[in-house]
This record gives C-alpha cells, structure tokens and sequence, in this order.
C-alpha cells in the first residue's frame, strides 16, 4: 500500500481507503463478510475509512468503532459525516443552512458520532451535503471551531453534492476546511477545472467518492441490469441513466491494458492524479479487498492510456434522480 499526504493535516492516509456505504442502502450485504473485508483491508495497509451517520443510522459507525478497538496497536483514520437535518440528499440551492446544519444540530449529530465510534475524538468530521452559499454564515463556522477547541473533532470537510464541485470554491476559502470529498473518475474529470487547484492551493486533502461510478466502471452492467426495490441504485439507475452509463462503459473496453480488469484501471486513472489523497472503492466482500488494494503498488498507467481516459470525460448536471 502506497500512503500519501491528507493536505494540512499532514497525516499520511492510505491512497486506497474504505468507502463503508456499503453498509446501508445496498442488498446482499452480509455483516461477518463487511468485518473479515475491514480486517483484510486493514491487514493490507488501509488506514483510511470513510462512514456517516446516515449509513443505516449510525450502524456503520458502530462497525467502524469496532474495528478501531481490533486494532488498538494501529492507527485508522475515522472520516464520518453530519447527516443533513432535513434529511434530504443532495442537498439543493433553495435550502437555508438553518434547516440543514443549524448550531446545535452540528453538535448533537458530533456528540452521536463520538459515541458510535467510541472515540474521544473523530479523526475528520464531514458536512454530508453542502451549498457554497453558506460560506458567509458564521454559525457553523463558530460551532466547528469550538469542537475543534474542545477536542472532539481534528479536522472538518465537506461532501460536495454529485456533479457539483464548484459548489464549494467560497467555503475552501475561508480556511477552516481540511478537506473535500467529490465524485472523481474517469467520466466525472470536472474536479481538475477548478477545485483541484483551489485545493491545492490552500493545502486542503481531497477525497475521490464513487471511483466506480456506482458500478458502471466495473464493465459489469448492461442496459437489462435491474436493481432490487429496496436498493436504492433501482431509482438511481432509471433507464435514462441506465443507457447511457452502459454505452459509456462500453466505450472504455477496448482502452482495457492487457492483464488489467476496469475496475483496475479505473483506481489507476484517479491515483494518476497527484491532487488525490484517498479514493474510497466500498469494498464489502474479500475479493473487492484485494483487488482493490492491490491498485495501490506505485505503477501508473502510460501517458498514451491517460490521454485517451481524458477523452472520456463525461459532464453531467444534477437531475432528479442523480441523488
């Protein structure tokens, strides 16, 4: 496992993390595999995990907390998230900060996290969802700051909205942001515009979300794929969606490296990119473990394969099912 430096906070995380959504909102998850996957992961060098509260209401961090305590001789990085009080994901421009993250809510919602992992204090605290509009706000700056001060919290970031990246520029500008967690991959190659450099540039650590596309980077799909009722991916995946997603994966094939499998060149594609800190694959059987992990060995892909993955950017804007 490869490590690489979190931005300012200077912690060295292991480039491929652990997305724990799996957890929650998918079928097929058993919980003896989900801990013998974290132990394997952690045996294989990762450091980084990646929970919310609104992983099954807590249960995820509950999971996570139990791991930290398997390991007591290792440091795991524990990044969770404060679920919007509205509790609507994404969240949208209309929203005022005061129904998403009033003051005593982001307490609260830190006070119920400490106690799920069974910390005294979280590594990285994350807003679930965000709007750059409330930057100017100076409640939520004041409330982090005293958790800071308090020592329950190290460090704060935010979880940008899918397809949204810009929909964070102003808030990295206030300082008090460690990190962001954005969707990047082969298709969603936007981050590059604008946030990667404004990140870079106040040393802020940078989390790639959804290396797969919600599956679609795993070839595995076809435009019959269908989605259990009670998974949520049945709604996201809509035949629009579905489609296109499909035909866009398609394309990829032929670019496969001999020896290589998509899943494989879709974690190189995003660790070529020197802005990444973490990317965050959920990973809830062994061989997703150790096929993933096994991305982080210090190879890159050829310059002549990375060029032509650019030509697969793929721009998409916010819909009603793009949750």
């Amino acid at each position: 496992m490869e490590y690489r430096r979190f931005g300012r906070t200077d912690w060295k995380v292991s480039e491929i993390g652990y997305g724990m959504w799996g957890l929650a909102g998918w079928t097929g998850s058993d919980i003896e595999e989900v801990n013998a996957s974290l132990d394997l992961a952690v045996e294989l060098g990762c450091n980084f995990f990646d929970t919310a509260w609104g992983y099954a209401e807590g249960k995820s961090e509950q999971i996570l907390g139990e791991l930290i305590k398997r390991n007591p001789d290792k440091k795991l990085y524990a990044a969770t998230k404060i679920p919007p009080k509205n509790r609507t994901w994404p969240s949208r421009a209309e929203f005022s900060l005061d129904e998403v993250f009033p003051t005593d809510y982001i307490v609260e919602y830190t006070e119920k996290s400490l106690a799920n992992l069974g910390v005294e204090t979280i590594d990285l605290m994350q807003f679930h969802v965000w709007e750059d509009h409330w930057a100017g706000r100076d409640e939520w700056k004041e409330a982090i700051q005293k958790l800071t001060q308090e020592g329950k919290v190290k460090a704060w970031g935010i979880s940008v909205n899918r397809w949204e990246p810009d929909n964070s520029l102003e808030t990295i500008k206030t300082g008090l942001i460690d990190a962001v967690q954005v969707i990047y991959n082969i298709f969603d190659q936007n981050p590059e515009d604008h946030l990667f450099p404004l990140c870079k540039k106040h040393d802020v650590g940078i989390i790639a979300r959804v290396p797969f596309d919600e599956g679609t980077l795993t070839g595995t799909f076809t435009k019959e794929t269908t989605f259990p009722e009670n998974d949520w991916r049945s709604t996201y995946f809509v035949p629009e969606n579905l489609n296109s997603s499909v035909e866009h994966a398609d394309a990829l094939k032929p670019l496969i490296p001999d020896g290589m499998t998509m899943p494989e060149m879709a974690l190189r594609f995003i660790l070529a990119n020197d802005n990444v800190a973490t990317t965050i694959p959920g990973m809830r059987k062994l061989p997703h473990v150790k096929a993933n992990t096994a991305a982080s060995d210090g190879k890159t892909l050829s310059k002549d394969l990375l060029d032509k993955l650019k030509q697969h950017r793929w721009d998409r804007e916010p819909t009603e099912w793009s949750q």
